[in-house]
């Protein structure tokens, strides 16, 4: 249950994002993209440092001669680094695709059909190419609570813009674009978890290679906004909690649940915010509006009550030993001697 309420609370924090731009200055979208990929990910990539660090001060066999030994897992083929340097780069480009793909599609055909296709589709598409890449089912369970969310994320957007003409077919495919960019970004931080990386490593690796690509852009953009209070505590608001500690949470609960189940989960995000809008900002929601909530919690609390099918890997604690350049972390879900089946190796929910 732990890594259910780690999503959930990634997408309380992700659901902050429509708030804490609400008294913004007038700012380029693209150049808040570019901030909030450089700060979150600039702080995520130090919070994978340290706790390398940590981990690597806490190593048995430092010196001292009381220290305790940690038994350790048989020896396996050490994976190349190329691997991971390609999954690392793939998933950066998803991070960065998302947002553009995103603000397009909604520029094309308003904030309701680019909001529905490009949230409703991220679990679809994840759930599939999980499918196709790990040959792994997310269940029926999460099939019904998806098209359950999605069902609520329509109601709810179309209820907030009921004046969408014809919708543009590029400014669905962007939509499309940003879904599957999500599901990229996703599947690429799970390879990682799968290949020995820690949660906050797999994070940190992706975000803080997005944000060293998000500089020229945010230096191409027009920045100017960053120099008034509003917007540099906009920004610092959407970088270090809508990104960096949503995105801590997000990889916890990434490492003990599939991914389609994960991006079902974060539909929580326009729950959050239609929430806060009533709460914070003092907006009436129209009856309509409520029954999307309503249908969009459902959905949730149809997945999170259910057991929510875990990742087919099995989940370990985290040690000084598993850091990802270490080689002696076994792949997750293989056993390399019966030895290693031992209890309290699989998470608890």
């Amino acid at each position: 249950m732990r890594f259910v309420v780690a999503v959930l609370l990634a997408s309380v924090c992700f659901g902050t994002t429509g708030t804490a731009q609400a008294p913004r200055p007038d700012a380029d979208p693209l150049s808040v993209g570019a901030a909030r990929i450089l700060i979150g990910g600039g702080a995520l990539a130090l919070i994978a440092g340290a706790s390398l660090l940590v981990r690597r001060s806490r190593r048995p066999g430092d010196g001292r001669a009381d220290a305790p030994t940690r038994p350790q897992p048989a020896a396996r083929a050490p994976r190349h680094p190329l691997g991971s340097l390609l999954v690392v780069l793939v998933g950066a480009l998803g991070v960065l695709a998302y947002q553009p793909a995103f603000f397009a599609g909604t520029a094309a055909n308003g904030v309701a059909v680019g909001t529905v296709v490009a949230l409703g589709s991220a679990p679809v598409i994840t759930g599939a190419l999980d499918w196709a890449l790990r040959r792994r089912y997310p269940g029926t369970r999460w099939l019904v609570a998806t098209v359950i969310a999605t069902v609520g994320v329509s109601v709810l957007a179309l209820a907030s813009d009921s004046t969408q003409a014809a919708a543009s077919p590029l400014g669905l495919l962007a939509s499309l674009g940003a879904g599957a960019s999500y599901a990229v970004y996703t599947l690429s931080a799970k390879q990682l978890l799968d290949r020995g990386f820690t949660p906050t490593g797999s994070m940190g690796a992706l975000f803080g290679t997005a944000a060293v690509a998000s500089l020229p852009i945010l230096l191409a953009t027009d920045a100017s906004w960053l120099a008034t209070d509003a917007g540099l505590a906009m920004a610092l608001w959407l970088g270090l909690v809508a990104t960096a500690l949503a995105y801590v949470l997000f990889g916890v609960g990434l490492s003990g649940l599939a991914p389609a189940v994960v991006a079902t989960l974060t539909l929580a995000e326009p729950l959050t915010a239609g929430l806060l809008g009533v709460v914070v900002l003092g907006e009436t929601l129209a009856p309509a509006s409520v029954l999307g909530l309503a249908i969009l919690a459902l959905g949730i609390v149809v997945l999170a009550t259910g057991g929510c099918r875990r990742s087919n890997v099995s989940s370990r604690t985290w040690t000084s030993s598993s850091s990802p350049g270490s080689g002696s972390t076994p792949r997750r879900g293989a056993t390399s001697s019966p030895s290693s089946k031992r209890p309290g190796t699989a998470p608890t929910p």
